[in-house]
């Protein structure tokens, strides 16, 4: 179930199997700090992450350097994010993105780990990523089966393209300078849109 507040759409009840719910309820002050860091701009190099995203679900990731999740302000709850991401300087894509621990591996360092929309030739290591992130889809979750991951993760995807289509805003921010302006990345280039 998803509630609109303001010109975003922050889920707060997720079905996690059949018939069990998970529930989170952010207080309106968080979700307003929440709301107040989006869009939000990151950027760095591709590095690589623990090799599940291609191999155990099917779905690749580009992921962060540790610099710039732990450059990511404190009101950016873990969960799932959505957006518009490109890799050096390229075309942009749709995204989806997870923020946290990935408590169904139990990971003990936080990550930013993005899938981009495309389907690209080769690794991206190295690269620059460029993401905006535009909203927030459910907070992070666990799941009983791989199963079920992959069925969550397939249904984020399929909320972020009817997220970003939709909705005008949204759409508009694959368009933003900040994808066409060639940079050095730097955690200077870490922001949010109102600056």
């Amino acid at each position: 179930m998803c509630c609109d507040i303001g010109r975003r759409y922050f889920c707060t009840i997720t079905t996690t199997s059949r018939n069990l719910f998970n529930t989170r309820c952010y207080s309106t002050l968080s979700l307003e700090k929440m709301l107040n860091n989006l869009p939000f701009f990151a950027c760095g190099k591709i590095v690589s992450g623990f090799g599940r995203g291609s191999k155990d679900l099917g779905i690749p990731t580009a992921n962060f350097p540790l610099d710039v999740v732990k450059s990511l302000p404190e009101a950016i709850n873990p969960g799932v994010y959505y957006g518009w991401a490109n890799v050096d300087d390229g075309p942009v894509y749709k995204m989806v993105m997870s923020i946290g621990w990935n408590p169904f591996y139990d990971n003990k360092e936080k990550s930013m780990e993005t899938h981009i929309l495309h389907k690209f030739d080769g690794d991206l290591y190295g690269s620059l990523l460029k993401v905006c992130i535009a909203g927030y889809l459910r907070p992070e979750e666990n799941f009983k089966s791989l199963d079920d991951l992959i069925a969550r993760i397939k249904q984020d995807i399929a909320d972020a393209e009817e997220l970003l289509e939709t909705n005008e805003t949204n759409r508009q921010l694959q368009y933003h300078d900040y994808f066409t302006t060639n940079s050095n990345c730097s955690l200077n280039n870490l922001r949010n849109g109102k600056n």
